[in-house]
Order: structure tokens, then C-alpha cells, then sequence
């Protein structure tokens, strides 16, 4: 399928990890000139010559960072995927410091806020623009372990659809995209820590998680990051023209409730 994504401009942030890149990958396949975002500097010099694409390396955890990004990067972008994200301190909710609380605000949530501002107008003036930010199956289901980081990304939700109700008419849409234990860094690194506590292989470790934590997870194995990609590169099609404010779960099943 043709997505009519030939020629255009997009800002991938959070492009080092596995969904930002495998998003990134799509895009340039598709035809459109992206420019890669993350902090890493060394990781993002050699995703960027390995795709052919330009970067800014940028820390988005402080409102600096994010000036910094738009000060690199400009603001002439038709797309933005916003995959920047961690998962946080985790434990007891009522245990979580006002220092955990932040860290995950200031990266899953505040850096979208920020970024928006810059980049969202251009594209409102335009007349066409496409943003699709990188939520969370804990949207849907939070898991009490992870408060920061289901707070944090519900309120990622809760500012997309506010967006989304405001500026669609514009030409402005929306989306959401929500992944559950997609094979990425970030699930590599929980799978090593539980499989050092259990004193297994990391392959074992998987599978205990998904029985024991993930029993809606029909499909019995962790999500690829292209699996993810493909449906972020949709919602950034021209195919997607009537799609805005909404949160596609890539989740294998993983919420166990009706998506309405």
C-alpha cells in the first residue's frame, strides 16, 4: 500500500530505541526525509549513517533539552513520533519519591508538552500535519509496580486527545500508539534483571512473565518493534485522513478489556 508519504518531512525523537528506529526505517522506505532525535550521541551518529538520515542528538528530559532540539532541528516537519520514553522507578505507589514522579513526568509526558509547542503550530498553519506519540498498554491497564510510568503516559493520552479535539479541523491529527512488551531495550534490560532473580535464562524469564503477568497476552510472545512501526507509519498516512485522538493498542491481546 501506497501511504502518499513520498517527500515528506518527519521528526522521529527517541529514534535510538526499538520503536523509534523501527519507525524511522519505515518512513525513509516510504519516501519521507527523517531526522533522528535521541540522547545518545554515539548510538544516533551510527543509526543515522546506517539509514541515511540526518539527527540532533538532544536530552528532552528538561524543557533546555527540548529548546536545544528545536534550536537543531528547526520546525518545518510534516511528521512527528514522539517515542521518547522510560519506564521509571518502580515499587509501592505510596513509596515513589517526588524525584521518581518527576523523572518520568519531565520524559514521558513534559518533553511532549514542550515539543508540541514548537512543533505542532507549523503544522496547524499548514494546513497538514501528522503526530503520533508513543503510549503504553498501562494506559488501559496499569500495573501498580509502574505508577509513575502508568501516570505518566496517561496523561501523554489525556494531552493527545485535548490536542487532537482542538486542532483536527486544522489539519492537525493526533494519535496515539500503545505497545505492550514489544522486543526493545527496555524490555530486554526488565527481562535480564527478572531472569538474574530467578536465576534462568532470559528466554525462560519471558516466559514466566507472560504467564504470570501477562495472561491476556494471547499470542504468547513478546510484539516486534516493526510490528509496532507499521501501524505508527499508518496513522501517519494519508490512508489515516479520518483518524484523530484515538490510542491504537499494539498489545497482542495483552489488555484484557474491550477497546472502546
Amino acid at each position: 500500500m501506497d501511504f502518499g508519504l513520498s517527500g515528506k518531512t518527519a521528526l522521529v525523537t527517541g529514534a535510538t530505541g526499538g520503536i523509534g528506529r523501527a519507525t524511522a526505517q519505515f518512513l525513509i522506505e516510504e519516501g519521507v526525509k527523517v531526522t533522528l532525535s535521541d540522547m545518545d550521541k554515539d548510538k544516533l551518529a551510527a543509526l543515522t549513517d546506517q539509514m541515511g538520515a540526518e539527527h540532533c542528538a538532544a536530552d528532552l528530559s528538561s524543557a533546555a533539552g527540548c529548546r536545544d532540539l528545536v534550536a537543531q532541528a528547526g520546525t518545518g516537519f510534516d511528521i512527528w513520533v514522539h517515542a521518547t520514553g522510560v519506564t521509571g522507578a518502580k515499587g509501592d505507589p505510596l513509596q515513589m519519591s517526588d524525584a521518581d514522579w518527576q523523572d518520568a513526568l519531565d520524559i514521558d509526558f513534559l518533553s511532549a508538552v514542550r515539543l508540541a509547542r514548537d512543533l505542532c503550530p507549523p503544522m496547524i498553519a499548514r494546513g497538514w500535519g501528522r503526530v503520533v506519540f508513543v503510549t503504553s498498554e498501562n494506559v488501559a491497564q496499569p500495573y501498580p509496580d509502574e505508577t509513575v510510568y502508568n501516570s505518566a503516559k496517561s496523561a501523554l493520552l489525556s494531552f493527545s486527545k485535548s490536542v487532537a479535539m482542538q486542532h483536527s479541523k486544522s489539519g492537525l491529527l493526533v494519535n496515539c500508539v500503545a505497545p505492550a512488551f514489544i522486543e526493545t531495550p527496555m524490555t530486554d534490560g526488565m527481562m535480564e534483571k527478572r531472569a538474574a532473580e530467578l536465576d534462568c535464562s532470559r528466554d525462560e524469564a519471558v516466559e514466566s512473565f507472560l504467564k504470570e503477568d501477562r495472561p491476556y497476552l494471547v499470542l504468547e510472545r513478546r510484539g516486534r518493534p516493526e510490528e509496532v512501526a507499521a501501524v505508527i507509519a499508518m496513522l501517519c498516512s494519508t490512508q489515516a485522513s479520518f483518524v484523530t485522538g484515538s490510542n491504537w493498542r499494539v498489545d497482542g491481546g495483552s489488555v484484557g478489556s474491550i477497546n472502546v
